[in-house]
């Protein structure tokens, strides 16, 4: 019974870690991670200025507990998306208030994802960083080194998001 248990624990590992691969694999050939859209929800954004958006940030399951853990730096495996959007004004909720103060989530401006692999991606810290306009990659090498730049600033292992339970 217990070699079962064993052997069942150590698939369900396999078939875990072999997912953090293949979404890795897949932003790295410049494609969006199948299902990343379902994700848990680690939190929201809003940014204002010149780019006036709001955002998901979503995470995989060992995001989603390194998060609740509370745990740093990130373990490898670990990605987090972006989903950002305009945000736009809703007639509609803005009826029901019956003065403008209701805001949702317009056209799609971008996805961006963070993936941590501290042995492959060393060199920027263990952050791998892509960026998607359309679902297709959208970012050359001087952008993405640009996002490593800003991320230092962050001081939670260059993730600025804090978790949202």
């Amino acid at each position: 019974m217990r070699q079962a248990a064993f052997a069942l624990l150590a698939l369900a590992v396999l078939v875990g870690a072999s997912s953090e691969r293949a979404d890795d694999a897949a932003i790295s050939a410049g494609k969006l991670p199948a299902g990343y859209r379902d994700w848990r929800l680690i939190s929201i954004s809003h940014e204002e200025g010149d780019l006036h958006s709001i955002g998901a940030i979503l995470g995989n399951d060992i995001a989603i507990q390194a998060f609740r853990e509370g745990k740093l730096p990130f373990p490898d495996g670990t990605v987090i998306a972006a989903l950002h959007y305009k945000h736009v004004s809703s007639e509609e909720n803005d009826k029901v208030f019956g003065r403008p103060q209701s805001f949702v989530a317009g056209p799609s401006t971008n996805v961006q994802f963070m993936v941590k692999d501290s042995t492959k991606y060393a060199a920027t810290r263990g952050w791998r960083f892509a960026h998607f306009v359309d679902g297709k990659p959208a970012a050359d090498d001087a952008t993405l080194q640009a996002c490593f730049a800003c991320h230092q600033a962050a001081t939670r292992d260059l993730v600025f998001t804090k978790y949202a339970p």
